[in-house]
């Protein structure tokens, strides 16, 4: 991903959570994901969890269920995550 898309990315999440979520907390959570995160469900839980206590946003167990569902049914890989990122910026 290039830096200016991560900019992009990190700007877009700020101004919707009204909060300052900074690059470091971001490439913190980051180093710890890999295909395999996306793959499991307990593991891709706890990445919506780490995410929503780092944006001090809460989710609803509702919430989490629906995302495990459309990355389940997406079949998103690693590959195809930038791809996301640029169409979750537009809403």
């Amino acid at each position: 991903m290039d830096k200016k898309l991560a900019h992009d990315i990190l700007s877009t999440v700020n101004k919707k959570t009204g909060k300052n979520i900074t690059e470091n907390s971001i490439k913190k959570i980051a180093s710890g994901v890999s295909a395999n995160t996306l793959q499991d469900e307990d593991q891709l839980r706890a990445l919506i969890k780490q995410v929503s206590q780092m944006a001090n946003v809460p989710v609803s167990e509702k919430t989490i269920k629906d995302i495990v569902a459309a990355v389940k049914q997406s079949g998103l890989d690693m590959n195809h995550l930038e791809g996301l990122m640029k169409m979750m910026m537009k809403k």
